[in-house]
C-alpha cells in the first residue's frame, strides 16, 4: 500500500466509505451488485474502485491463513535501531519473505511480520538479511504459536 503521509491523504465521500466496506466483507461483489447497494451506475462504480485502487485507499487481495498453505513458522519481530529508522524500514521492506514493515513507538522502532518455511528459514532470514542491515541494533522475535483471527473488515470509520 505504499508509504501513507500526511500528505497523501486522500479524500473520500459517503459513497466510497461504502464501497469500501461492502469489498471488505466480499471482495468479489460485481460491480452490478455494488452499483445497487450505493445507487450509482456499474460504470461509476467501476470508476470509483478503481480509483480506490490506484490512490493506494485499497487493495482487493485474498488473505490466506499461511499456516495452513505449509508455512510453520509465523513471527513478528522488534528491531531496535540506531540511527534513522526510516532507512532501516527502507532496507527491510526490500527484503522479500517480509510482509510487514512499520515504525512503531515504545521499546522497538521498527516491527517486522515475516512467514517462514519453517525455523531453519527464519534463522537464515534473521542472521544473514534483517541482522546484517547496518543500523539494526537488535531484534526480538515473537513466533506465532496458531493464527486465531485475521480480518480486515473493521470498515471506515
Amino acid at each position: 500500500m505504499g508509504k501513507p503521509s500526511a500528505e497523501m491523504t486522500v479524500v473520500i465521500d459517503d459513497t466510497d466509505k461504502a464501497l469500501i466496506e461492502a469489498l471488505q466483507r466480499d471482495g468479489r461483489l460485481p460491480y452490478t451488485k455494488l452499483a445497487e447497494r450505493v445507487g450509482l451506475s456499474e460504470a461509476a462504480v467501476r470508476q470509483r474502485v478503481q480509483r480506490l485502487i490506484e490512490s493506494g485507499v485499497t487493495q482487493i487481495v485474498a488473505v490466506t491463513d499461511p499456516m495452513t498453505l505449509g508455512f510453520r513458522r509465523i513471527a513478528m519481530i522488534g528491531l531496535i535501531v540506531e540511527g534513522d529508522t526510516r532507512a532501516v524500514a527502507d532496507a527491510i521492506a526490500k527484503i522479500a519473505d517480509i510482509d510487514y514493515v512499520v515504525l512503531v513507538s515504545g521499546s522497538f522502532d521498527v516491527l517486522v511480520e515475516v512467514v517462514c518455511e519453517d525455523d531453519d528459514h527464519l534463522l537464515r532470514l534473521l542472521n544473514d538479511e534483517i541482522r546484517a542491515i547496518p543500523g539494526v541494533r537488535s531484534t526480538e522475535s515473537f513466533t506465532y504459536l496458531r493464527l486465531y483471527k485475521q480480518t480486515y473488515a473493521w470498515g471506515t470509520r
